[in-house]
């Protein structure tokens, strides 16, 4: 009879051991019992960058990368992206369930009701450099926030992690656009109460003389998606990093900075500016044949194909696509589309590309929409951080509830020197060609 275990034998001393599988994982703790001699500490997994390890058991998403499945409490993303709406799905993802008419409005209105901050935040962004980057601010900003509500700190406290959800998810959109009207000169915009959760940040974002702003329909729509497709996606980079820095019992905002910290960088959040970068850089359709050339010889990446986790095409790219089109009818075409769409069709008909796996992902069209609405390559990070807030309050409440977490701290392998005696500087011989080498990588 089939037993869920794993047996291995150690073939240094011929001991076999038998490890318990448990959700087509092994505990490598496990593993520490793998010994050549009783001060042996034991072996370990290696795993750079975590690329098979499971760091936690999470009820948030569900991908399948083969099969191009993502899905949000068990929800396709498909379905939440043409029914629901982004306050609705941030429901769904904090609280495990897709909300009642009468918890929904109670819901938008706390959420509401938290999207002003304090005035020595509006202050605290003033002294930013007129050139400072919006990722920049929101990661400060948000560290900030910390500081002024102390009671964050109790995380224990069930109703605590309920109010610190609600405020940062309602004051993401006012820190961003005040980043965004700071980087442009303009005196900062007010949260209006009286629009959608989408419709008050465009209003913060691009209202300037009118007594109130009225967001086109189609563009409020259309970023509502993006916010739904952006709200979760696992354990990657900022998730890990908000879990890990949680970890130590940190107030949320810290654990949320951090998040934002890691989005920064240009191999996850400014993914899409990549693309955008790349697209400009071929400059016309009768061109991609050429770039595709350079791609296959080695010759720079192709930005926005392939994932990390999908091999198959991106679902939430195939939402994006659609959208852009929409987005279009009201902004005019961005001529960059016509680029985009000629490299996919030459790409995924590529034997090169297709045995690689490298499908168009989400990066490849969001650019382009947020680029046709009026948004600078330097937001682009910041619209991704404002919907995944709910995602990374859900993955930090999750943490802490969970009762085998402990506070994160992985192993490793050390490949240095062995022991070696002190010697005064005057008793030192000059360092030789290969100390110089060695010290000039560091």
């Amino acid at each position: 009879m089939a037993k869920n275990t794993l047996t291995i034998t150690d073939n240094r001393t011929g001991k076999q051991y038998e490890i318990p599988i448990e959700d087509n994982a092994i505990r490598t703790g496990d593993l520490r019992q793998i010994k050549t001699s009783a001060d042996d500490g034991g072996l370990m997994g290696y795993d750079p960058a975590l690329a098979n390890t499971a760091s936690c058991k999470s009820k948030i998403t569900y991908i399948d990368g083969d099969k191009g499945i993502l899905r949000y409490r068990g929800y396709p993303i498909e379905e939440l992206a043409e029914k629901s709406n982004y306050l609705e799905t941030a429901y769904l993802i904090v609280k495990g369930e897709l909300p009642d008419a009468k918890h929904f409005e109670a819901w938008r209105h706390n959420i509401t009701i938290h999207t002003m901050v304090h005035e020595n935040i509006k202050k605290f962004v003033d002294e930013f450099r007129y050139d400072a980057h919006p990722m920049g601010i929101l990661v400060g900003t948000i560290g900030a926030l910390s500081t002024f509500y102390p009671d964050a700190k109790d995380i224990m406290n069930l109703e605590s992690r309920r109010l610190q959800t609600r405020r940062l998810i309602g004051k993401l959109p006012t820190l961003a656009a005040f980043a965004y009207r700071h980087s442009r000169g303009l005196p900062y915009v007010y949260p209006d109460n009286d629009l959608s959760y989408c419709g008050n940040f465009l209003s913060m974002l691009f209202k300037m003389t009118e007594l109130q702003y009225k967001p086109d329909p189609v563009l409020e729509r259309a970023l509502d998606v993006l916010f739904i497709l952006h709200a979760d996606h696992e354990q990657n980079c900022s998730t890990n990093a908000v879990r890990s820095v949680a970890s130590s019992q940190v107030d949320p905002y810290s654990a949320i900075a951090a998040g934002v910290a890691a989005l920064y960088g240009p191999l996850h959040g400014g993914a899409n500016e990549a693309v955008i970068r790349m697209l400009l850089e071929i400059g016309s359709v009768d061109r991609v044949p050429e770039y595709i050339k350079k791609f296959k010889a080695g010759e720079g990446r192709l930005m926005g194909f392939g994932h990390r986790v999908y091999k198959n095409y991106d679902p939430r790219a195939k939402i994006i696509k659609k959208v852009a089109y929409q987005v279009f009818e009201v902004t005019g075409k961005n001529p960059l589309i016509d680029i985009a769409l000629e490299l996919e069709r030459i790409a995924l008909q590529d034997d090169y590309f297709v045995s690689r796996k490298l499908y168009p992902n989400v990066d490849f069209y969001s650019g382009i929409i947020y680029q046709a609405m009026g948004f600078p390559m330097t937001m682009f990070p910041v619209l991704f951080a404002i919907p995944r807030t709910s995602g990374w309050m859900a993955q930090w409440a999750e943490l802490v509830r969970d009762p085998e977490q402990r506070i994160a701290r992985p192993r490793q392998i050390y490949t240095g020197e062995a022991t070696r005696a002190y010697v005064p500087i005057p008793q030192r011989p000059e360092p030789s060609m290969r100390e110089e080498a060695v010290a000039e990588t560091i």
